[in-house]
C-alpha cells in the first residue's frame, strides 16, 4: 500500500523567539527574531504588533544580513593620514572619549556655538536634542531639513498633523484614494496593507506621480504629472470644486478658520491679520445673533460670508479671499493642463470624481460625540475620500506652499479626521501654537535658553543674534528660511566652510552620510571636508563621526566612534519623539539587545550619556557631578520630561500607569514581554474629529499628550506668513534685508499658490526615487538585497528614448547646471516623457562599505547628486542663494533639470572617485556562516 512521506512544513527554525522592533527602515515594524545557539537564525514580522500585525517586507527579513555585514566597524578609530584618505588607528574607547570630551569641553566653556551637532535618520532625536541643548550650542537638526519639513511643517502650521508618520487613510471606509509623490521605501508595510483592503472593498485608487512603480503600478489611475507642478494641479482641482459649489460649507464654518474675520484695508499696519478680542482670540459672526464673538463661543454658528466695519476699517471673512484667490482664472483647467501635463479633461472629471464620493457616497456611523463648543452630535459623518502624499512634492522650491494646497484641497471637501477620510495619529493632532518656538540664545558653560527647533508666529521669533546675523550655522529660522522647523541639515558644511555666518570649531555628525548619499554637490562637500586655510589647517577644524558601517563618510572623519547594529542595543520610539501610533492607538515601542556585539562598539545613546557626564552637562549629572545615568537604557526608564512624563508612556509607576506616571526601574522587562511595544486604544467616542472632540481632548490629557484641552481651528490662512509680508512691506520692529523684502512678499503667501521653482535653461527633470527593497544607503551593502538593487540604470521615458536612438546596453552623458554624470540607460514607458529617473543611494565610493572594488554599486552604480548644488547658479547679484524652499529651507532635490545625450560606454561610470583605503579587513569572496550546530 503506498503512503506519503511526511514532509515537516513547519520545522523548527529556533529554541528561541525574541521580540523587538525592526530599523531596516522607519516603518517601526515589531519583529520575531528567532535565535539558534544565540546567534540570529530567522526573523519574521510579529503578528500582534499594531503597525504591521505580522507583515514583514524583504528589508525586514534581510535584517539578519544586516547584523552579519562584513562593513560594520569594529572599534573606535584615530585619523593617522590625510582627510578622505581612510588611514586610521584603532584605539580604545577611553581614549577616544578622552579626545571628544577635551575637544568638546573647550568648546563648551568658551563658546557653544562652536559645535555643530547633527543626525541623520536616526529615530532618538528628543534624547539627541536634549543633549544639545544641555551643551549650549544652537547648531542641531536632524535629517528633517533635505526629507520632509515641507510636508511635515505645511501639514501642522495648516492642520495641526501631517501625512506619514503623523497620520494615515481610514482605510476601512475610504472609498477613493489619491497619493502624490510617494516612493515605496516609506512607510511601505502599513500602506501595503491599506491598498489591499481598498482593493478588496472596491475602493478607487489614484496615483499621481511622474514616475509609474510601487503604488502607482498598482493604482487604477496614473497621472504622470510634470515633476514639480503638483500645486497647479492641486489648485486647479480646487478652483474646479470651488467653481461647482461641491466643498463642504458646514465643515468650513464650524472646524476651520474660513468664517474669521481679516482686516482688508490695505493701508492698515495691520492688513491681513485677524481680528481679534482681548484675549487674542480671533473673531467670526455668529449666524444666529449676528455678533462678533470669539471663535470658540458655545453654540454659535460661524458666518463664511461675515463682514464687520470697525473705524472705516473693514474686515471680511478668510473664506471671502479664498474664493476671491482661487476662483480666479488662472487656476483654470484650460489655463494649467499644458504646464502640468495634465489633459483638462482629466483635471474635470477628477475634481467631478471627488465631488461625488465626497458628497454622494457620504457614510455615518451611529457614535455620538460632542465638540469644543458644547454642541453634541448623534453620528459621526465622513467623506470618504483621503489623501497621502510624501517627498516627491515636497522636495520641490515651491514644496511647502504645494503640501498646503494640498491640505487645503482635504478640507474644502470635509475629509480630514471624519470617517473615511485622512485621521491624525497620537500624539497629534495639535495646533502649530501648543508646539515650543526656536531658542538660540548661547551662554559659555550653560545650557541653551530653550529647545532648538520649534515653529515660529513671526519675525520676533526669528534665531537672529543682535545684530540681525544669522544665530545658526545653518541659517536656519532667518529670513531667508523663516519657517524652517527641521533646520537645515544640507547647508551645515558648505556653510562652516565659507564661514557663513560664522566659523566652527567640531562637527559632530551621527548617521549622516554627507560625504556622499546625504549631500547634494557630493564632490564639492567632499573637497570643503578636505580643505586647508592660508595656515594648512583644515577649515573645517574637527570632525567626529558615529555610524555603524564604514560609509564614505567614515573616511572624512577625525575621531570615530563605531556604532551597534540595531539588534545589539536599546532604542527608544517614543511618544515624545516619532512613536508607532496608529489613528485608533496611542503606541510606542523599543529595541533591546537581542544580541551582543562581538565587536568593540558602543551604542550611540549611550556613548552620549557618558559625554554628557564626562562634560558635566545638567540633565546628565546628579548634584554631585556623578553620571545621572549608566547608559541610554538607563536613561529610557528614569529620565523624566516634567513629572510623571518619561520617554516611554506604558507600564509606567506599578507597572499599571499609561501615559502619565512615576518611573518603573522594570518598565523595559514590561516592554519585552508584551513584544517590544505599548498600545493604548482611543475610547470610540473620541475616534473622529480629534482637534474639535472634547473627549479625545479628555483622553489625550489623560495620556499625557496635552496638558489641558487644546481644541483649535484648521488654518486654512496661516496667519504668521502674512506676519513676515507685513514686515517685508515695512511695517514693525524686526525687518528683513533689503534684498529678501520681495522674495518675503512673494513667497510667503498665506493662501498657497503654486509658482514655477527650477532653472528652464535645462530641458529635462531628473529625479531620484528610493526602492521598497533600500532605505537610505542601508541595503545596497546587504547581501540578500543587493541581488533586488545592485545596479541602478538611468531610466528614460520613450519620446526621449527613440528621439536619441537609445538602444539597451547604451549609455548617456547627462549635464546640469553644475556638472555632469556618464551612466547607463534603461527604457521606461510608464513615465512623464520629459522625466529622466533613478533609484537613489545604490551608487557606492570604490573602497566603503566593505565592497569589491568591483561590485557593480562602484562601477555602473551612480548618483545624480552630482548633478546637484546647494546653491543655486548664480543669479549676477552677488548672492549666494540656497537651492532650497524658500519658506522652510528645505533641500530642492527634486527641482533638478539635465540635458542628456547618447554616449560610448565607458569603463566605469562617472564621476570615478579614487579608491578610499577602508579601515575595516576587505570581506570574504563568500559571506556564510552557520547558525546553530
Amino acid at each position: 500500500m503506498f503512503s506519503e512521506p511526511k514532509v515537516e512544513t513547519s520545522p523548527t527554525v529556533s529554541d528561541e523567539v525574541r521580540k523587538t522592533t525592526c530599523y531596516m527602515c522607519a516603518c517601526r515594524c515589531g519583529i520575531n527574531v528567532h535565535m539558534k545557539s544565540g546567534k540570529v537564525a530567522y526573523i519574521e514580522g510579529n503578528r500582534d504588533h499594531p503597525v504591521n500585525k505580522g507583515v514583514l517586507c524583504a528589508k525586514g527579513s534581510s535584517g539578519i544580513m544586516q547584523v552579519n555585514a562584513p562593513s560594520r566597524l569594529k572599534s573606535p578609530l584615530k585619523r593617522v593620514g590625510p582627510r578622505g584618505s581612510g588611514a586610521f588607528e584603532e584605539i580604545s574607547w577611553e581614549e577616544a572619549l578622552e579626545i571628544a570630551g577635551a575637544r568638546l569641553g573647550d568648546i563648551r566653556r568658551k563658546n557653544p556655538e562652536k559645535l555643530a551637532f547633527f543626525t541623520g535618520r536616526d529615530q532618538s532625536q528628543s534624547f539627541t536634542s536634549l543633549w544639545a541643548q544641555s551643551f549650549g550650542t544652537p547648531n542641531y537638526a536632524a535629517h528633517g531639513g533635505f526629507c520632509s519639513v515641507n510636508m511635515a511643517a505645511a501639514g501642522i502650521y495648516t492642520m495641526g498633523g501631517a501625512f506619514w508618520e503623523f497620520g494615515q487613510p481610514d482605510w476601512d471606509h475610504t472609498k477613493m484614494f489619491m497619493l502624490f509623490g510617494v516612493a515605496e521605501d516609506h512607510d511601505s508595510n502599513p500602506i501595503k496593507m491599506g491598498l489591499g483592503k481598498l482593493k478588496k472593498r472596491g475602493a478607487k485608487v489614484v496615483g499621481v506621480n511622474p514616475i509609474r512603480t510601487g503604488y502607482n503600478a498598482v493604482a487604477d489611475e496614473w497621472v504622470g504629472i510634470t515633476p514639480g507642478t503638483d500645486g497647479l494641479f492641486i489648485t486647479a482641482l480646487i478652483h474646479e470644486l470651488m467653481k461647482a459649489g461641491k466643498i463642504d460649507l458646514h465643515y468650513l464654518a464650524q472646524y476651520t478658520n474660513a468664517p474669521v474675520l481679516l482686516n482688508s484695508d490695505a493701508n492698515s499696519p495691520e492688513f491681513g491679520l485677524f481680528l481679534r478680542d482681548s484675549d487674542q482670540k480671533p473673531l467670526v459672526i455668529d449666524r444666529n445673533s449676528g455678533k462678533l464673538v470669539a471663535f470658540d463661543t458655545k453654540g454659535i454658528r460661524p458666518d463664511l460670508n461675515g463682514q464687520h466695519k470697525i473705524g472705516g476699517t473693514t474686515h471680511t471673512t478668510v473664506f471671502h479671499k479664498m474664493a476671491e484667490t482661487y476662483l480666479a482664472p488662472e487656476h483654470d483647467a484650460e489655463n494649467v493642463a499644458e504646464r502640468c501635463g495634465v489633459p483638462v479633461k482629466t483635471i474635470r472629471r477628477l475634481a467631478a470624481e471627488l465631488a461625488h464620493v465626497a458628497f454622494e457616497q457620504e457614510i455615518s456611523l451611529p457614535i455620538k460625540w460632542t465638540d469644543f463648543r458644547g454642541e453634541q452630535h448623534e453620528t459621526m459623518t465622513g467623506r470618504p475620500v483621503s489623501f497621502h502624499a510624501m517627498r516627491g512634492i515636497s522636495a520641490h522650491a515651491n514644496g511647502f506652499q504645494t503640501c498646503r494646497a494640498l491640505h487645503i484641497l482635504q478640507i474644502i471637501l470635509g475629509t480630514v479626521e471624519v470617517p473615511g477620510g485622512f485621521r491624525f495619529k497620537p500624539p497629534y493632532p495639535k495646533s502649530a501654537e501648543i508646539h515650543p518656538k526656536p531658542h538660540c540664545g548661547v551662554t559659555p558653560d550653560a545650557p541653551l535658553d530653550g529647545p532648538h527647533l520649534g515653529f515660529v508666529h513671526g519675525p520676533e521669533d526669528l534665531a537672529l543674534k543682535p545684530d540681525g546675523t544669522p544665530a545658526r550655522i545653518d541659517k536656519a529660522f532667518t529670513w531667508e528660511n523663516p519657517m524652517s522647523s527641521h533646520g537645515l541639515m544640507h547647508m551645515v558644511i558648505s556653510n562652516a566652510h565659507a564661514g557663513d555666518p560664522y566659523k566652527i570649531d567640531t562637527l559632530f555628525l551621527y548617521m549622516a552620510n554627507m560625504a556622499w548619499n546625504s549631500s547634494m554637490n557630493s564632490k564639492g562637500v567632499m573637497e570643503m571636508l578636505t580643505d586647508k586655510d592660508e595656515n594648512g589647517d583644515y577649515v573645517i577644524p574637527n570632525i567626529i563621526y558615529s555610524d555603524a558601517y564604514a560609509s564614505e563618510m567614515v573616511a572624512y572623519a577625525d575621531l570615530v566612534l563605531p556604532d551597534t547594529t540595531y539588534l545589539e542595543r536599546h532604542d527608544c520610539i517614543s511618544l515624545l519623539d516619532r512613536p508607532i501610533c496608529e489613528a485608533d492607538a496611542a503606541a510606542d515601542a523599543i529595541r533591546w539587545p537581542v544580541i551582543e556585539p562581538d565587536r568593540d562598539v558602543r551604542g550611540f545613546q549611550s556613548v552620549l550619556c557618558d559625554l554628557g557626564a564626562r562634560l558635566g552637562l545638567p540633565n546628565f549629572t546628579n548634584e554631585d557631578g556623578s553620571a545621572k545615568y549608566k547608559d541610554y537604557a538607563d536613561y529610557i526608564v528614569n529620565h523624566q520630561r516634567k513629572p510623571g512624563i518619561g520617554p516611554l508612556a506604558g507600564f509606567r509607576g506599578d507597572g499599571q500607569e499609561r501615559g502619565r506616571g512615576g518611573v518603573n526601574p522594570e518598565q523595559l522587562d514590561r516592554y519585552i514581554e508584551n513584544g517590544g511595544f505599548f498600545v493604548e486604544h482611543i475610547e470610540k467616542e473620541a475616534s473622529y474629529y480629534k482637534p474639535w472632540n472634547m473627549a479625545y481632548q479628555d483622553w489625550a490629557v489623560g495620556m499625557g499628550l496635552f496638558d489641558a484641552p487644546s481644541p483649535y481651528l484648521f488654518q486654512l490662512y496661516v496667519e504668521p506668513m502674512r506676519k513676515f509680508q507685513l514686515a517685508a512691506e515695512g511695517h514693525g520692529e524686526r525687518q528683513p534685508p533689503e534684498h529678501l523684502r520681495e522674495r518675503i512678499k512673494d513667497k510667503l503667501a498665506p493662501l498657497p499658490v503654486w509658482q514655477a521653482s527650477v532653472d528652464e535653461s535645462f530641458p529635462i527633470h531628473a529625479l531620484t526615487q528610493r526602492p521598497m527593497a533600500m532605505y537610505h544607503s542601508w541595503g545596497s551593502q546587504n547581501a540578500w538585497l543587493r541581488q533586488i538593487h545592485g545596479v541602478n540604470p538611468l531610466y528614460v521615458p520613450t519620446r526621449i528614448w527613440e528621439a536619441h536612438r537609445f538602444q539597451e546596453g547604451d549609455w548617456a552623458r547627462v549635464t546640469s547646471p553644475h556638472g555632469e554624470i556618464t551612466v547607463p540607460v534603461a527604457h521606461q514607458a510608464a513615465l512623464n516623457n520629459n522625466t529622466v529617473w533613478t533609484w537613489n543611494a545604490i551608487g557606492k565610493r570604490k573602497g566603503t562599505w566593505g565592497l569589491d572594488e568591483k561590485a557593480p554599486e562602484a562601477t555602473k552604480g551612480f548618483l545624480l547628486n552630482h548633478l546637484i548644488h546647494e546653491l543655486m547658479p548664480p543669479k549676477g547679484d552677488g548672492l549666494r542663494w540656497a537651492n532650497s524652499d524658500p519658506v522652510t529651507g528645505q533641500a530642492a532635490w527634486f527641482d533638478l533639470r539635465v540635458a542628456i545625450e547618447k554616449t560610448s560606454a565607458p569603463e566605469v561610470s562617472k564621476p570615478n572617485f579614487d579608491t578610499i583605503k577602508s579601515p575595516i579587513e576587505p570581506a570574504a569572496k563568500d559571506l556564510a556562516w552557520k547558525v546553530g550546530s
